[in-house]
């Protein structure tokens, strides 16, 4: 929808503006609403003592619970506290592939609702409209749902034979938009927008003070005569008391910044290998590719090369048993395409011996894996521009490899040139790009309130705080909206309480909304 069909008063401060549109915001959006989970009557939990803490207020909504003391004692796979109640809440003991029914169920309180605005540049549902659409997820699709919609109930309509846990990106960001629509939160979502600054307003006298958020929302115009539509960037600008990023972090690929990594045979996209298979460019009979990274993407990327008996070089910095190699933590059942890339991994590791060729692509003879071979424990020195890669072991020995391209696939960043310095200052090592692995944003664990703001109200979630994986992301969205919830009720934010008191005001500032 477009912000001028908005139902936005000029002059007045939006309570929530959240930018981004992924499953961050899809799920905060839809506690904001209005929607409250409760803890179900004779419900039971197999953690005795959650179970226990629970019990002791079940009138009261999750929303207005005091969210550190049920997280007390607690572990999952996450670093964010909330995030582990929650899940836990939501997929108890999933991790042991059990699957206990959730002790919460959920209402729909009007009175609850939070006017909001959530921001995104394409339609709901965020990156995954962008993702290839046939590999199937890392999740099991019950971890990618969100409250109140059953993945699994919504898959077996569109498809006949429903044959295992797991979808396609393409499914699940159709689940996504389908989502919206389903929990009527369209009229909150304003997309193709592209945030360009926010700053926070101190606020002159008589004035509140605020964030303010500026951008472009790309509409169309009208159409021309040869049939084109004429497309035009309308400039908005919108000033909220609290503002959420849930940006998530792939919009710039992470670079190597090595010697010759803009040639035009380097790609950092799993896109670009797409494209140069549709335009027939790679064959068995082309020079090999190189993919960096040890991640699913570069996974995804090899699987694809050897479909189409493409020969591969496989250059990654860790040990393939390296504990902290994603494929050593993926249970090999659920996911043999990965176990799969694992093995040629392992089982086809380039030979430094005087006697193995250092561009062999796998032993000779029986070789499971032909046109394969893997560079453990090795770096990217220099890229040429006659195609030919240089690879660095960790005992200082080169290798000068021939390629047809490389794709460099070691992750990504976020995209918060909206922010001063990116939002690095927000970070937890300002030095460095913010990674969701590695140097995530810096969040009060239970409320999300970014530690480092400018200004109160500034939230964060997802990818941005560490959260790669839905499940986990939506523990987010209860912080924050548990801790505007209080703000509403006139309790003060919990950061504000432990923290930002020490700047002498906490304020319950009346709902305001303002477009100019």
């Amino acid at each position: 929808m477009a912000l001028c069909d908005k139902d936005i008063v000029p002059g007045e401060v939006l309570p929530v503006v959240v930018i981004g549109n992924g499953p961050s915001g899809i799920c905060l959006s839809y506690l904001l609403s209005g929607y409250a989970p409760y803890l179900q009557r004779d419900a039971w939990h197999p953690n005795p003592l959650l179970s226990s803490k629970l019990g002791e207020n079940t009138n009261k909504s999750l929303l207005e619970q005091d969210l550190e003391y049920l997280c007390e004692g607690l572990e999952g796979r996450s670093t964010n506290p909330v995030a582990v109640l929650f899940d836990s809440l939501l997929l108890p003991d999933s991790d042991f592939g059990l699957d206990h029914a959730s002790p919460l169920s959920w209402r729909y309180e009007p009175e609850r609702a939070t006017p909001h605005l959530v921001l995104g540049r394409g339609p709901p549902g965020g990156a995954w409209h962008a993702m290839e659409g046939s590999m199937l997820t890392l999740s099991l699709a019950n971890w990618m749902e969100l409250p109140g919609l059953k993945l699994k109930e919504w898959l077996r309509e569109k498809r006949r034979n429903l044959r295992n846990d797991r979808a396609t990106p393409a499914e699940i960001a159709s689940y996504y938009q389908h989502y919206v629509t389903q929990m009527s939160l369209g009229q909150s979502f304003a997309c193709g927008t592209t945030v360009t600054a926010l700053t926070w307003q101190p606020g002159r006298e008589g004035e509140e003070p605020c964030w303010r958020v500026t951008g472009q929302q790309r509409s169309e115009g009208e159409e021309l005569e040869d049939g084109h539509t004429l497309r035009q960037d309308v400039p908005f600008s919108i000033s909220a008391q609290n503002v959420v990023l849930a940006t998530g972090t792939h919009d710039i690929p992470a670079r190597l910044e090595v010697e010759g990594e803009t040639l035009p045979y380097v790609c950092h996209s799993f896109w670009e290998l797409e494209a140069a298979i549709s335009r027939g460019e790679l064959s068995q009979s082309s020079d090999p590719i190189l993919v960096v990274g040890a991640g699913l993407t570069a996974a995804d990327a090899v699987l694809a090369a050897h479909h189409l008996n493409t020969p591969v070089y496989h250059a990654f910095r860790r040990s393939v048993t390296d504990p902290g190699l994603i494929f050593n933590q993926l249970p090999k059942l659920l996911y043999p395409e990965y176990h799969k890339v694992h093995q040629m991994m392992s089982q086809q590791q380039h030979s430094s011996s005087p006697q193995a060729p250092t561009t062999a692509l796998g032993p000779s003879g029986s070789a499971p894996y032909t046109g394969y071979l893997s560079f453990p424990r090795h770096r990217v020195v220099a890229f040429r521009p006659d195609r030919k890669c240089v690879l660095e072991s960790d005992s200082g020995q080169r290798s000068v490899l021939q390629v047809s391209m490389a794709l460099v696939l070691i992750g990504s960043h976020p995209n918060l040139s909206f922010l001063p310095e990116g939002g690095r200052s927000l970070s937890l090592d300002p030095d460095q790009p913010i990674s969701c692995r590695r140097n995530p944003l810096e969040v009060d664990p239970f409320t999300h309130q970014v530690v480092g703001a400018e200004g109160p109200g500034l939230y964060a979630m997802g990818p941005l705080v560490g959260e790669n994986f839905v499940r986990f992301l939506k523990g987010g969205a209860l912080a924050i909206a548990s801790d505007l919830s209080r703000k509403q009720r006139g309790e003060g934010s919990g950061a504000e309480l432990s923290e930002s008191c020490r700047d002498g005001h906490v304020e319950d500032r009346q709902t305001e909304t303002c477009v100019s």
